[in-house]
């Protein structure tokens, strides 16, 4: 990834779930919050409850950091990022993933430039 770091911290991701705003997507929901730093910080929360086999957790983070990679440049930087997978995303495939992360990217540049516009 060029212009993001993975969020590997607890307190990170609970930051993020706690303090962030957050965007509801069907098989998938992403919180996000500035981090206050030139790169964004991107994790994947996907839990035994949702998936009891590691196979399946594993392709479902695989498919979510495909479809991020695909379409990093077009975040706005600054952000910590958290994709938190829910049990519809089985069979899905990296397209499908696209086409939610057009409609993360749009709320998190206008939640972008209106955090500018009140500086």
């Amino acid at each position: 990834m060029l212009f993001s770091e993975v969020l590997k911290e607890s307190s990170q991701f609970s930051s993020c779930f706690k303090k962030g705003r957050y965007i509801f997507c069907g098989f998938v929901t992403v919180y996000y919050i500035a981090n206050g730093l030139e790169i964004n910080r991107v994790g994947i929360s996907v839990s035994k409850k949702v998936f009891k086999r590691a196979v399946d957790r594993n392709r479902a983070k695989r498919i979510i950091r495909a479809a991020y990679r695909l379409n990093e440049s077009k975040f706005e930087r600054g952000y910590d990022i958290v994709f938190a997978v829910r049990k519809d995303i089985d069979g899905k495939k990296t397209q499908d993933i696209e086409k939610i992360l057009t409609k993360v990217i749009k709320d998190i540049n206008v939640h972008s430039v209106k955090k500018n516009e009140s500086d």
